[in-house]
């Protein structure tokens, strides 16, 4: 696992072990449920919650090599990227899936990409979906002149990103019985249910619709650690129709939770993840004295 006192990293003065904030929610209280927050939102101003825990062993990883990764028109995990590299001085390339995107102007995240000193290389969709096959990347590469450059898949989840989340279950042995996080590629639940205690379990709460990343999580525990590791699994029903996806009423969940307990609630992961507990603890899913620790993996970007 990568320190943060890993050369270059130690300087960016990251706030390790994140914070655990106990919420008094009627909702939780009622079941007899206590609901802590782990706060990894506050780990680092610009490389927040698990964007921290996955990007620092894989910058320790890149050394003054170009930094090459992936994602959407609005990845937080490229914003999280570009900032690495203006903070390091580490060159960053960010392959952006959609070529339509090319030639437009960009939108306020790609935007914030490009200030920090990412350059962005848009592929049409149908290559983008063949990024893991080598021949597909190759090219990628070369078209990008980033042909040496080190590769970290699209929301930095790779085996070295798993075994840098593995901290965070760490962090909370002995706090909670449940520890629950949103997903959207599987690496952060895949390190963290490594790093938990016996009788601890992790939750899963998948933010993307089609039930792949129990298998994604799976391969990922395998290739960080031979093999599964800890107590976790999934709960699908909240991911409000898929990516990015923010109706109505999440957003009007979410705006509550904030007047509530005055923290500011990222809606892409976070309120999923929050919507979902609530829901669990009103269906009785948790047994009365249950503690159930929600780990905020983000905040607004501005």
């Amino acid at each position: 696992m990568t320190s943060p006192d890993t050369p270059g990293l130690a300087a960016l003065g990251p706030r390790l072990p994140s914070p655990v904030q106990e919420v008094v929610d009627g909702r939780f209280e009622r079941r007899g449920v206590r609901l802590l927050l782990k706060r990894d939102d506050l780990i680092h101003p610009e490389l927040i919650g698990n964007k921290w825990r996955k990007l620092a062993p894989n910058l320790a990883a890149a050394a003054d090599r170009t930094v090459v990764t992936f994602g959407g028109a609005w990845s937080n995990h490229l914003r999280a990227t570009a900032a690495a590299g203006r903070l390091l001085g580490i060159p960053t390339v960010g392959v952006v899936r959609g070529d339509e995107l090319a030639g437009r102007p960009l939108n306020p995240s790609l935007a914030r990409c490009a200030a920090d000193g990412m350059r962005l290389h848009f592929v049409d969709r149908a290559t983008y979906r063949r990024t893991s096959e080598p021949g597909v990347l190759a090219g990628i590469l070369r078209a990008a002149d980033a042909e040496e450059g080190y590769v970290v898949p699209e929301g930095g989840s790779n085996a070295a990103a798993v075994r840098g989340c593995r901290a965070l279950g760490a962090e909370l042995h002995g706090r909670a019985e449940v520890v629950a996080v949103a997903c959207g590629t599987g690496g952060t639940l895949a390190g963290l249910a490594a790093g938990l205690a016996p009788g601890q379990r992790a939750l899963g709460v998948p933010v993307l619709k089609g039930g792949f990343l129990t298998a994604d999580t799976e391969a990922l525990q395998r290739q960080a650690f031979g093999g599964p590791r800890g107590d976790w699994g999934m709960d699908d029903r909240f991911h409000f129709g898929g990516y990015a996806r923010v109706p109505d009423e999440l957003d009007a969940f979410a705006a509550d939770f904030e007047h509530r307990h005055g923290l500011p609630v990222e809606r892409l992961y976070v309120a999923k993840l929050l919507y979902g507990l609530v829901a669990l603890a009103e269906e009785g899913a948790f047994a009365r004295g249950t503690t159930v620790a929600a780990v905020v993996t983000g905040r607004p970007f501005p």
